[in-house]
């Protein structure tokens, strides 16, 4: 019986191991995906900035609309700041406003569709405008759902 009950209790242990583990795998993978669209993000910005043709930006966008359209699925609960183990800057206000959170995940689709249309039309004006209207939108969500 009391290997049984050690075994059970290893068993529980490894569980909790692997679950740890799994957690972690979803903050890499979350941590890298937004580094990446926050680089293709930098680099459409710099597009903007420089007045340059907008067309290049297509593709950056594109891969930043693949991002957010399933990005509101990486934060499961336990994947906060301050989980053991865990090196993110997810707030705990993502689970504690999951409304609030998902009304500003949601706000990047149509900023980030409207940021693909200038950019494909080649229309310097409206392309920067877009970028500038994307770029608070990431500001909306990063300033109350994640830390500095």
């Amino acid at each position: 019986m009391k290997l049984w009950l050690a075994g059970l209790g290893l068993a529980m242990m490894m569980g909790g191991a692997i679950a740890q583990t799994n957690l972690g795998s979803v903050v890499t993978e979350r941590r890298e995906g937004f580094k990446a669209a926050g680089d293709n993000m930098t680099a459409v910005a710099a597009v903007a900035r420089a007045g340059s043709d907008p067309r290049e930006t297509v593709a950056r966008i594109t891969a930043i609309q693949a991002w957010f359209a399933t990005v509101g699925t990486r934060f499961p609960a336990g994947t906060q700041q301050g989980a053991a183990g865990l090196d993110t800057r997810a707030l705990p206000a993502i689970w504690t406003d999951r409304a609030g959170f998902d009304a500003a995940l949601a706000a990047m689709g149509p900023r980030l569709a409207t940021l693909r249309e200038a950019a494909a039309s080649g229309h310097v004006a409206n392309f920067q405008a877009a970028v500038q209207a994307t770029g608070a939108a990431c500001g909306d969500c990063h300033r109350p759902y994640r830390a500095r």
